[in-house]
């Protein structure tokens, strides 16, 4: 598996991905594609990388800036999108991996999520109650910090994720 920035001719296959990933996921808004365009459209899908196998997208994960309060140089992570009958193969947390691995290598403060702990725990998110995100359960708001620095507050994400 190779892992690489998307590229203009991979924007198509990105968006059938990503609505497939989560056409029967229980948490989604189905609104997931056009967040990764809208992020894109506005120049603020700072990480964009997708999975090759044999030369085939089969994974998808964006970054994109967050403020935590005030406090800037945090990004967001997602959404994460395999191919259904490729879930379950560590694509998704390769791309994780990688992704925070550059994210660290940018300078950046940290990243924040909203997710399942159960999962993202595996790449070092901690719930942490400082960090809220509007009415969501504080156990599924989560923040990995790169460094000393920890930031408190309500994240607020990029104008993109209003999409639909």
């Amino acid at each position: 598996m190779n892992i690489r920035p998307e590229q203009p001719a991979d924007v198509d296959t990105i968006r059938t991905l990503t609505r497939a990933a989560f056409a029967n996921a229980p948490h989604a808004s189905q609104t997931e594609a056009a967040i990764v365009d809208a992020l894109r459209d506005a120049g603020a899908l700072t990480l964009s990388l997708v999975a090759e196998d044999n030369g085939e997208i089969v994974g998808h994960v964006a970054f994109s800036p967050v403020t935590v309060g005030k406090d800037v140089g945090w990004y967001g992570l997602g959404p994460v999108s395999v191919w259904p009958e490729s879930q379950g193969r560590g694509i998704g947390q390769s791309l994780i991996r990688h992704g925070l691995d550059v994210l660290r290598q940018m300078g950046s403060k940290g990243c924040v999520l909203i997710g399942d702990p159960a999962y993202y725990s595996r790449f070092g998110f901690i719930t942490d109650p400082a960090v809220t995100y509007g009415d969501i359960p504080p156990e599924y708001v989560q923040r990995l910090a790169f460094g000393q620095h920890i930031a408190s507050g309500e994240i607020a994400y990029h104008a993109g994720f209003e999409a639909s």
